[in-house]
C-alpha cells in the first residue's frame, strides 16, 4: 500500500462510520478537488444516516454530478469562485472554465444542494473591484450566500487584502446583522443579499473553541488546520482501534493562536 495514495473507499467508509458512533453530526468533503474522484458519489452514499454531508468544490465538474450527489445524500455545497470576469478567472485558476462553474451553481440550485455558499477569496490588486458583482450574483436569491474570505497571510503576502474597510461599509448599510453561533461570525443582510466575511487567521475565538477534526487525503487525523506536528495515522484502521485513534487525536488538539 502506497502511503501517498488517496484513501480507499473502504477506508473512508470506516472513518465516517466511527465518526457517527462518536456523535459527529456533520462531515464536509474538501480537497484539492473532491469531484476528481471517480467514486465520489459512492463516498457520499457511504455517509451514515444522522450525519449531514456537504462539500467544498471549485464547481467545474458539478454541473453533471449535482443531481447524483443529491440523490446519494449530499446536503449542500460551497463553491470556490474568485472572479466573475473570464480573463481574471483564467489569471487566477489557469483555466477558462468560468462558464462551467456558473453552470455548476445553476445545477446545484436545481438539485437542491442549498444553501450554496460562494467562496470568494479577496486578492489584492486582482479581484478587489468585483465585490459589487458578487453581491449582484447572490442578491435576491435565498439559495445563495456570499462568503468573502481573507487570504491567510502567514508572512508578507503581496496578495493579502484586509477585509476591514469593506466589512465596515457593508455593516453600516445592512438592514440586519446575524451573529453565527458556531463561528462567532457576522452575516449581513445587504441589498437583498446575504454576505459573510471570513478571517481564518484572526478569528481567535473560533480557533480556541474549535472542535473540528480533519482527515488528510493520505489518511491522517489532523486536529488543527495550521499544525502538522500532531497528526495521527489512521489508514487501514478499523473499529475500536480507529475509535481510540480519534480520541488520541482529540487529546493532541491545541489552539494554534495560543
Amino acid at each position: 500500500m502506497n502511503p501517498k495514495e488517496p484513501l480507499s473507499l473502504d477506508d473512508i467508509k470506516a472513518i465516517v462510520e466511527v465518526a457517527g458512533k462518536l456523535g459527529i453530526k456533520t462531515v464536509k468533503f474538501t480537497g484539492g478537488e473532491p469531484l476528481l474522484r471517480a467514486d465520489i458519489v459512492e463516498i457520499i452514499r457511504s455517509v451514515p444516516p444522522g450525519i449531514e454531508s456537504s462539500m467544498t468544490t471549485n464547481g467545474t465538474l458539478l454541473g453533471s454530478l449535482a443531481h447524483d450527489l443529491k440523490d446519494a445524500g449530499l446536503a449542500r455545497v460551497n463553491i470556490s469562485l474568485d472572479s466573475l470576469n473570464p480573463e481574471t478567472y483564467k489569471q487566477i485558476t489557469g483555466t477558462s472554465m468560468l462558464n462551467e462553474v456558473l453552470e455548476g451553481i445553476h445545477a446545484a440550485r436545481q438539485a437542491g444542494l442549498t444553501p450554496i455558499k460562494i467562496n470568494m477569496v479577496l486578492l489584492k490588486g486582482i479581484n478587489e473591484g468585483e465585490i459589487d458583482d458578487f453581491i449582484r450574483l447572490v442578491s435576491g436569491d435565498r439559495h445563495l450566500i456570499l462568503q468573502v474570505i481573507e487570504l491567510m497571510d502567514l508572512g508578507r503576502c503581496p496578495l493579502h487584502a484586509d477585509l476591514s474597510a469593506i466589512e465596515e461599509k457593508i455593516a453600516r448599510q445592512s438592514r440586519k446583522v446575524i451573529t453565527r453561533r458556531m463561528h462567532h461570525r457576522k452575516k449581513y443582510c445587504y441589498e437583498d443579499a446575504e454576505i459573510e466575511f471570513v478571517r481564518p487567521w484572526h478569528n481567535s475565538d473560533f480557533c480556541t473553541h474549535c472542535t473540528r477534526m480533519r482527515v488528510t487525503s493520505d489518511g491522517k487525523l489532523k486536529p488543527c488546520l495550521l499544525r502538522d506536528d500532531n497528526l495521527v495515522d489512521i489508514r487501514g484502521k478499523r473499529g475500536e482501534e480507529l475509535q481510540k485513534l480519534f480520541f488520541q487525536a482529540a487529546k493532541k488538539r491545541e489552539p494554534y493562536n495560543r
